[in-house]
């Protein structure tokens, strides 16, 4: 069976200095916050070309913290309304519910994934304080045109950038620092995995960056001294290291995704299929390569039956979630039709050229 995603080749070629790192971090007696999380912010920042970048738990409270941090500034109120994509992960939702505020669901393009500007549009009223844009599967949204539209509504410009690790657009539009503030997860699957949970905060106001700093860790910037209600929220300074480790040989990676996403797109030749697009530009990381079919079901028996696990992100939309009950009633055609068709198919730079070519004949026979 070649599986959806293999970790342990993934990681297998750093297990050496994974090793090494772990001594580090005995040795060190640092095993909370400390300096190999400065370490990894200020590479991370620098990957991203922010001018900060603050270690959180996981992605989630990298996005809760961000609305926390807004509402302490003032910027915004509970209450108050955030854009959200429809079709994305309930997490996106999770951390505007969590922070008091309010999802206005805004549907995909129906041809594509990412939120609809038109139906953004639509959905803004004098409540309306921010849009919390998905790079969804890791690819990044329509850039240019969501910052016009963020200053013309005087709405904060928040990225979900847990896929999206290092897409860029243009040259200089990058995940991460595209908008207001920027929320990465760094789950073991993601592109750029820890070896457990972690996340991060990507953003260039200073003021954003410090209140974040104290929040995630209880409210406070000086031991003892509480400034705010805050919470534990910390990056794992043993996750800081492996997590440097892996930024280290990332760039040769992602080429390696766009790759092999290329050759499925040149080379799977089937009317039942819709692939994804791959931009010519490095806008898409293929954190997940992701069709489309209309008898899934057949689809997922037929791929299993000729060893191939493929999975469904996401089989339930946010919408339809028995803990988003309140929504359950808006009528999202778009987002319910992509829920019903996407299948996620293997692709990660470990993946062989053997396992590439069988998938590629698989779904051409099929």
């Amino acid at each position: 069976m070649i599986p959806f995603f293999n970790i342990k080749s993934e990681n297998a070629p750093h297990a050496k200095d994974f090793a090494k790192v772990l001594l580090l971090f005995l040795e060190s007696g640092q095993y909370i916050m400390g300096d190999a999380v400065k370490t990894f912010e200020a590479q991370y920042a620098a990957f991203c070309g922010t001018d900060f970048c603050i270690g959180t738990s996981n992605g989630l409270d990298a996005l809760r913290l961000i609305f926390e941090g807004y509402k302490e500034l003032g910027l915004i109120n509970e209450g108050d309304e955030v854009l959200v994509p429809a079709h994305t992960y309930i997490a996106t939702i999770l951390a505007v519910v969590h922070t008091g505020l309010k999802p206005v669901f805004v549907e995909p393009d129906a041809t594509g994934f990412g939120m609809s500007l038109v139906e953004a549009k639509k959905r803004t009223t004098s409540k309306t304080k921010a849009c919390l844009v998905v790079h969804l599967y890791g690819e990044l949204i329509e850039v240019e045109a969501f910052q016009n539209f963020s200053k013309q509504y005087n709405l904060l410009l928040i990225e979900d950038a847990a896929q999206a690790h290092g897409a860029i657009s243009k040259k200089r539009f990058k995940a991460g620092a595209i908008g207001d503030a920027a929320a990465f997860s760094f789950y073991p699957a993601k592109n750029i995995g820890a070896l457990g949970d972690a996340g991060a905060v990507t953003t260039d106001d200073v003021e954003l960056a410090k209140i974040i700093s104290s929040l995630r860790n209880y409210g406070s910037s000086e031991k003892y001294a509480n400034e705010y209600i805050g919470y534990n929220m910390r990056m794992d300074a043993l996750q800081a290291r492996f997590l440097s480790i892996k930024l280290s040989d990332y760039p040769s990676a992602i080429k390696l995704r766009q790759q092999i996403a290329l050759r499925y797109i040149n080379e799977i030749k089937n009317p039942k299929i819709v692939l994804p697009t791959h931009p010519e530009d490095n806008s898409h990381v293929f954190h997940l390569f992701v069709v489309q079919v209309q008898k899934r079901n057949h689809f997922m028996g037929f791929m299993e039956k000729h060893s191939i696990q493929c999975l469904i992100h996401y089989p339930i939309p946010p919408h339809k979630q028995q803990a988003l009950k309140a929504y359950e009633g808006l009528s999202l055609p778009i987002t319910e039709s992509y829920h019903d068709s996407v299948v996620s198919i293997p692709l990660y730079p470990s993946l062989s050229e053997v396992d590439q070519r069988h998938i590629i004949n698989t779904l051409n026979s099929y």
